[in-house]
């Protein structure tokens, strides 16, 4: 694995540090008046999520760590499992659902979702960016509303909550960027 100066940890990377392997989150970089300049990186904990505030001086050597990322389908969900399997082998792997958090709800049957793995151990699952609901619930239009700036609150399919332009009715699809949890356009 390749070593890298303390200033050169950019957002993202992922990084040995302490016996665990963990993502710079956000890096600042401070030159004080007083001392050698240092980056102060946020970082979490890719197996427990535990968050840790570090300083690497520009002659501090980390480890940067390379993950192995692997496109598999969403097959099913059992005992708090989620079931993919890879296209290429037709080899099923079982993660925990906690890796999804939030986000779960926009995991549909079938959906190709990118895995991140160190050697055989899967680290962090992630979803398309923009998936296809249908609105379940949603309030009427108001007379007189105009869509510059108003949204309405609605319910989706898979029961997350998200606000929606006044002109999208009930049993429309429409397009939710995952990330955000926001509606991006009528599907």
């Amino acid at each position: 694995m390749p070593k890298i100066n303390g200033n050169e940890i950019r957002p993202g990377n992922t990084l040995e540090h302490d016996g665990g392997l963990w993502v710079a989150v956000k890096v600042g970089h401070v030159k004080p008046g007083k001392g050698g300049a240092f980056a102060q990186v946020e970082m979490k904990n890719l197996r427990d999520g535990r968050k840790l505030n570090e300083r690497f001086r520009s002659e501090d050597k980390v480890e940067r760590v390379r993950l192995d990322q692997k496109d598999q389908q969403f097959l099913y969900e059992t005992d708090g499992k989620l079931v993919f399997m890879d296209n290429e082998t037709y080899e099923q792997t079982e993660l925990d659902a906690d890796l999804l958090g939030d986000r779960r709800p926009f995991l549909q049957d079938g959906m190709i979702a990118t895995i991140e793995y160190f050697g055989e151990e899967a680290l962090t699952v992630s979803l398309p960016q923009k998936v296809t609901c249908k609105v379940v619930e949603t309030e009427p239009v108001v007379k007189g509303q105009t869509a510059a700036n108003s949204f309405k609150p609605a319910i989706l399919d898979n029961g997350v909550r998200v606000m929606i332009p006044p002109f999208v009715g009930t049993d429309e699809s429409i397009i939710v960027n995952t990330e955000l949890f926001e509606y991006v356009e009528r599907a």
